[in-house]
This record gives structure tokens, C-alpha cells and sequence, in this order.
């Protein structure tokens, strides 16, 4: 993880493709506990740090995640990804050109449990949740097209299921139907870019981060 920006109520790192924002039953080192020992060494803390996590991605998607320093900020960062107030942009890798350079995306997601996966429909079914995207194709290889996506609500793998409906799978995304996993066990999703309002003090937060190095993000010729 990098730390991109800090202040005293919040704290925003750039998480690498192989890391898990909270812990689960492969029993690894969460980013949460990794952030938490930054913030213990660098102001020599004793005891429990005080760490919220407000949203969460996927472990193989890289990009920003924004944590909480105290509670009054957790409470209303909270609040603000509830209500589709922090702006998210991610960047994503396909092989397959979209239909069209840019459009909105709406189906209703159904979430297994058991696989862990979510399926598209593109009419309201029984335990669907309404999910919206926007994307615009942003650059392209030899092999593969860059899409920007700006997500409209927080849905359980709402970018991957809906690219892939759109038949636009991201690359490395086995589970969503991309023929081939990354060597690095990652796919190509970068949550990008985040605005909001800063949650105590007002002031407007803009953070971009840089895409992950090596050959997966490299040789992109960007449209103008």
C-alpha cells in the first residue's frame, strides 16, 4: 500500500491488487491492520489505533481505499457512501471493444451468497438491486481497450458482472468469464480517482491515484 493523502479524521491509500481491505478466512494480514500499524509507528501510539473502514474493493482490484482516523468521520463517511455522495472512477482493461465509445449501463444485480458472484438481468427480478454505470472508452493497445467507468451505486461486483454483460469482461476476470487469469492473480480494475466532501472539515478532496506498475497497464495509446 502507498498513503496518497492524510490528515487527522481520514486516510486514503492506494491498495495493491493483492491485498484485502478487511479479514477474512484466509486468516492474511488485512490492509486495515497494515494501516493501522502505519499510523501506530508513525506517532508512536500505545495501545489500540482507532481504524473505520467505510467501503471496501475486491481483493485482485487495485486503487484507493478511504479509512476512517475517528469516529465522528466514520459516521458520516458512512452516511456519504450510502448515499452515492463520494464520486467514484475507476479504470478498467477489456479485450473486447464496447458497443458503443461511451453509455450508461443499467441491470439488476442478484448476488449468490454461495458463489460469491453476481448475476445481471436486464429487468427487475426477485432480490435484484437497481445498479448504474457510466463508462467511456478512454485509450487502447494492440490487444485491449481502456474504459473509464464512473460508478453511480455500490454493488456487490457491480463493475465486473456489468462489463461482462455488456459482453466486456475484465481481463484476468475468470469468474466473470475472461479466458486467462494475470500472472500477479489480479484483474484489471483500478479504482481510479475519488471526490467528496471532506466529512468534518468541508473542504473538497480530489484524490487520483497512479495505476499499478508493470506490463498489465503499459502501452495504452490514450484517446484525445
Amino acid at each position: 500500500m502507498t498513503v496518497v493523502y492524510e490528515d487527522n479524521h481520514i486516510i486514503i491509500v492506494n491498495k495493491t491488487a493483492s491485498e484485502i481491505v478487511q479479514g477474512d478466512k484466509t486468516g492474511d494480514i488485512p490492509l486495515s491492520e497494515t494501516v493501522k500499524q502505519y499510523l501506530k509507528e508513525k506517532y508512536s501510539k500505545p495501545g489500540n489505533v482507532f481504524l473505520g473502514v467505510a467501503h471496501r474493493l475486491d481483493r485482485p482490484v487495485s486503487g484507493l481505499v478511504v479509512f476512517a482516523k475517528t469516529s465522528k468521520a466514520l459516521a458520516r463517511l458512512n452516511d456519504m457512501f450510502r448515499n452515492s455522495e463520494v464520486k467514484k472512477t475507476y479504470w478498467a482493461i477489456v479485450k473486447q471493444c464496447p458497443p458503443a465509445e461511451e453509455g450508461e449501463l443499467v441491470h439488476y444485480l442478484v448476488r449468490n451468497e454461495k458463489q460469491n458472484k453476481s448475476y445481471a438481468y436486464d429487468k427487475e427480478v426477485k432480490n435484484s438491486k437497481k445498479a448504474v454505470l457510466n463508462y467511456r472508452l478512454i485509450g487502447h493497445s494492440q490487444n485491449y481497450y481502456l474504459l473509464e467507468v464512473d460508478l453511480k451505486t455500490g454493488r456487490h461486483h457491480q463493475i465486473r458482472c456489468q462489463l461482462a454483460k455488456m459482453g466486456c469482461p475484465i481481463k484476468g476476470d475468470l469468474k466473470y468469464g475472461f479466458p486467462r487469469s494475470n500472472p500477479d492473480g489480479s484483474i484489471c480494475l483500478h479504482a481510479r480517482r475519488v471526490r467528496f466532501i471532506h466529512p468534518v472539515s468541508k473542504e473538497p478532496i480530489d484524490i487520483t491515484a497512479p495505476v499499478p506498475s508493470g506490463n498489465l497497464w503499459n502501452g495504452f495509446e490514450m484517446n484525445k
